[in-house]
């Protein structure tokens, strides 16, 4: 029988890092993403493993991005302010295809903000943050369980792919509490890196097998556009390897697409969101369906590289996309890109440091589905008049 515990985000976060492999944590404390810290800061030690804290993130995300060269699987969390100063570190990382993970417990901002609110204010900036194209990997979660599941998978998807992965999760999600079966070792898949089958003639950039400082080849390891063997490179040669870099992501989209449906099968209305706002958004379907409209739910996992085919698959079958987000529009951009004007998309956002509530949403869709209605009317009006 499986064991439960009550437990909140935060801490199902800094366990599932320890239940993935994580022997590394670098950080500094920050509202509200200090509860990971704080329970990795005992726990780590506890298990022969290292923890640190920085002077701040710049140095968090350095130090995490050095330990992974020595070998080790790397965390770090910090909220939006934290976040802004590990950009340039993210660039690093992902130009020198280091595997890590960070961890974003998203608050209101910009700026301080305000600091115990929860917000999904920081979508483009994790994927789009750090100057130049580069390679990335974005997760969210909805609910403690999913927090759990998806640091697994964002060592995993680190470690198999090399590359950067940023969790994002917010102030709510990290702090609510719910009852969740606790994983037992061998539930979850643990993916290791992969090792080249000699270590002579190792190159760094040239696949996705990884070999730690010390472990028996000379190479070299740079910030500047290199090539498979690290070094330097300009011109054709260096966006020949910036192509590779982000095709080996962006070509495995579908592959890393996760998502969740509810009554999606005969759905008239769509409702496109992630983390926390999934919540009232499954809510806000129930209201819908109370009221005759058959509506169904999206809820994405991976926001990039960006699902473009599920959302295709809903805007081809319903007339209407909702798109509720936590901030002034920031997802639902991608989502009109990939509907590509199959069907109306209305976006839902609030900023005050709330949660959208289920009748709010569904009263947009009410809205949305109304203008509609009117706008087709004053076309076949208008058609009329012209015959």
């Amino acid at each position: 029988m499986k064991s439960q515990r009550l437990v909140q985000g935060n801490e199902a976060c800094a366990h599932a890092a320890m239940y993935a492999g994580c022997n590394f944590y670098a950080g500094y404390p920050i509202t509200p993403s200090s509860e990971v810290m704080e329970i990795l800061s005992y726990e780590l030690p506890a298990r022969g493993r290292v923890f640190i804290q920085m002077e701040d993130e710049i140095a968090s995300i350095s130090a995490i991005i050095g330990a992974a060269w020595g070998g080790a699987k790397t965390l770090t969390a910090t909220s939006g302010p934290g976040f802004s100063l590990m950009q340039e570190g993210i660039g690093y990382a992902a130009i020198t295809e280091t595997p890590c993970v960070i961890v974003n417990c998203q608050r209101w901002g910009p700026s301080t903000g305000q600091p115990t609110k929860g917000a999904q204010g920081d979508v483009m900036q994790a994927i789009w943050g750090t100057h130049g194209d580069h390679p990335v990997i974005v997760l969210t979660a909805s609910n403690v369980r999913d927090t759990f599941e998806m640091t697994v998978r964002a060592f995993n998807l680190a470690e198999k792919h090399r590359v950067p992965v940023i969790l994002l999760i917010d102030e709510v999600v990290a702090h609510m509490r719910e009852n969740i079966d606790w994983p037992e070792p061998g539930d979850l898949e643990v993916i290791e890196r992969a090792r080249p089958a000699e270590a002579k003639g190792f190159r760094p950039f040239a696949g996705d097998a990884f070999l730690p400082f010390g472990a028996g080849a000379r190479f070299h390891v740079t910030g500047l556009a290199h090539g498979p063997e690290g070094f330097a490179v300009s011109d054709e040669a260096a966006a020949k390897e910036l192509r590779r870099m982000v095709g080996k992501i962006m070509d495995r989209k579908v592959e890393l697409a996760m998502a969740d449906r509810y009554l999606l099968e005969d759905a008239e209305v769509g409702i496109v969101a992630y983390g926390i706002t999934a919540r009232p958004a499954q809510a806000a379907v129930d209201l819908l369906r109370a009221e005759g409209v058959r509506a169904g739910l999206l809820n994405l996992k991976t926001l990039w590289p960006f699902p473009d085919h599920l959302v295709a698959e809903v805007s081809e079958r319903v007339g209407l996309i909702v798109s509720p987000e936590l901030n002034m529009g920031q997802l639902v951009r991608e989502i009109e890109r990939a509907a590509a004007g199959r069907c109306a998309v209305r976006a839902v956002g609030r900023v005050d440091g709330h949660l959208l509530t289920p009748a709010q949403i569904a009263t947009e869709a009410m809205d949305a589905l109304r203008a509609g209605a009117d706008r087709g009317m004053a076309e076949r009006s208008a058609e009329g008049v012209r015959a």
